[in-house]
């Protein structure tokens, strides 16, 4: 199965149900299940927005923590960024140029410990 490596605190925001859109500065063609693993780094910049739902505590820095479908990957223009919630627009960047990557059905696991990489990578979980 396919898996995307995200900092925390965004990885837990997908897992816990207040983020649900990813937004990268490529695009994927990739449409399907998708785990969601947070990465051994933190996201270094401002996380004022974030605090309000979630805490450090929650963080699960180096696990796979939850299986989604990736169901869209849409190019950001003024008229998609008008359009994004504000509460999402608190949890990602929108800027014009960018993607949004939607996640829909989203569902925790228990966490499975395993080194994240770069881009969407391939994981087979009964080998973890």
């Amino acid at each position: 199965m396919k898996a995307l490596s995200i900092k925390e605190p965004y990885a837990s925001l997908i897992a816990y149900g207040y983020k649900r859109i990813e937004t990268r500065s490529y695009k994927t063609n990739y449409r399907g299940e998708l785990y969601i693993h947070a990465s051994l780094t933190n996201f270094k910049g401002d996380l004022s927005n974030t605090y309000k739902y979630i805490n450090k505590d929650k963080y699960n820095n180096g696990y796979i923590i939850c299986k989604c479908n990736l169901v869209d990957c849409i190019y950001m223009d003024q008229e998609y960024i008008d359009s994004v919630p504000l509460k999402e627009k608190e949890l990602g960047i929108y800027e014009i140029g960018r993607y949004a990557w939607v996640l829909d059905n989203v569902e925790l696991i228990e966490p499975i410990k395993a080194k994240g990489k770069l881009n969407i990578w391939e994981v087979n979980i009964n080998e973890l």
